[in-house]
C-alpha cells in the first residue's frame, strides 16, 4: 500500500548533482568545465541586463517617440449613475466618495462625468465636472461646486 512514508520518485526521475572542480579522476576538475581564462572562467562574471557584447543594444537601436508629461493631472472618475448611492439632500465630496467605496483614498482629485441618470437632489463638492454631469445634476434639482 502506497503510504507517504513510502512515496518515492519514479526510477530515473532524478539524477545526482554535477560535482565540479573535485580533482583529474572526476573528468570535471582542473578547469571544472569552464575551460581557460577569460571573464566568464572566473566568479561572479556577469552582465548587465541588454549588454550585447558591445553592439549598440536594441532599446538604444530603437526611435524614442513622444514624450511624459511631469504636471499631468490623474482625475479619479465617477458617473452620474454612482451617485445614487447616496441620499437626497446629501454633500457628496472626495470623503463621502471615499466611504461609498466609489474611489480610492489616495486619489488627489475627483471628477464627475454624465453617465448615466440622477434622481435626488445632491451637493456635489468636486475638483472637475463634465458639462452634460452639471446639467444633470442640477435637472435633479441638486447644486455643483466645483474646487477652483
Amino acid at each position: 500500500m502506497l503510504t507517504l512514508g513510502n512515496l518515492s520518485p519514479k526510477k530515473g526521475a532524478n539524477r545526482a548533482r554535477k560535482r565540479v572542480g573535485r580533482g583529474p579522476g572526476s573528468g570535471h576538475g582542473k578547469t571544472a568545465t569552464r575551460g581557460h581564462k577569460g571573464s566568464k572562467s572566473r566568479s561572479g562574471y556577469g552582465v548587465r541586463p541588454g549588454f550585447e557584447g558591445g553592439q549598440m543594444p536594441l532599446q538604444r537601436r530603437l526611435p524614442k517617440r513622444g514624450f511624459t508629461n511631469i504636471f499631468r493631472k490623474e482625475y479619479a472618475l465617477v458617473q452620474v449613475r454612482d451617485l445614487e448611492v447616496f441620499d437626497a439632500g446629501s454633500r457628496v465630496d472626495r470623503e463621502a466618495l471615499v466611504q461609498a467605496g466609489l474611489i480610492e483614498k489616495r486619489t488627489s482629485l475627483v471628477k464627475v462625468l454624465a453617465n448615466g441618470e440622477l434622481t435626488k437632489s445632491l451637493t456635489v463638492a468636486v475638483d472637475k465636472v463634465s458639462g452634460g454631469a452639471k446639467k444633470k445634476i442640477e435637472a435633479a434639482g441638486g447644486t455643483v461646486e466645483v474646487a477652483a
